[in-house]
């Protein structure tokens, strides 16, 4: 199991133990590939929580940032598998922006967010292949997602808190597969920058 360095990010760690990666220098990409049954999540409904997938992740900066990718899952999909942008802190304090199969096969935009328990929104159906996502900081406790077609138009996804602790923030990528044997996650047009995005809602 490797840990891979990505062009333009500090040093990258695993969350929960390594998983397998690859980083094609060339051609600036870097491929996440989980094991059965991986997932995060604090299920609202009491089931028990989960968070044997892991996140190859970098601390967040100190300032106002913004991470983005353009995502996509290579080959055969199954429910819920999903390429994800992530932010933990804790097991009650993280977040995850998804590129994710839905029950009715449709590839969608899917945003979770845990205070404790888990709130988990869908948002836009996806067309196409892969979908650009983004995680802004915006200072203190504040986040925002977005999602984009073409990674120029950014859409507002949602705006939320997760409370500063003991433990700095880390944000990465990840590959999720509740139900299936696998999946393998493609992020490439990676960008670290740090940045204000000043209006939410105005697809800049």
């Amino acid at each position: 199991m490797s840990t891979p360095s990505v062009e333009g990010l500090p040093d990258l760690e695993w969350t929960h133990g390594p998983s397998m990666a690859q980083y094609d220098e060339p051609g600036r990409a870097l491929e996440l590939t989980c094991g059965a049954g991986v997932d995060w999540t604090n299920d609202a409904t009491g089931a028990p929580p989960q968070h044997e997938a892991s996140s190859l992740s970098f601390v967040a900066p100190g300032s106002p940032f913004m991470l983005q990718a353009r995502v996509e899952v290579v080959g055969e999909r199954t429910t819920f598998d999903a390429g994800v942008l992530t932010i933990w802190r804790d097991s009650d304090h993280w977040a995850k922006l998804c590129f994710e199969y839905s029950p009715q096969g449709d590839a969608m935009v899917v945003s979770v967010v845990t205070r404790g328990s888990s709130d988990d929104v869908n948002s836009a159906v996806v067309a196409h292949r892969a979908v650009w996502l983004r995680i802004a900081h915006l200072g203190g406790d504040a986040w925002a997602f977005h999602a984009s077609h073409d990674g120029v138009r950014w859409d507002f996804v949602r705006l939320f808190s997760l409370a500063e602790g003991a433990s700095p923030a880390r944000v990465g990528f990840m590959a999720q597969a509740p139900l299936g044997e696998s999946c393998t996650a493609r992020f490439d047009e990676i960008v670290l920058r740090e940045a204000l995005v000043s209006n939410l809602r105005d697809g800049s």
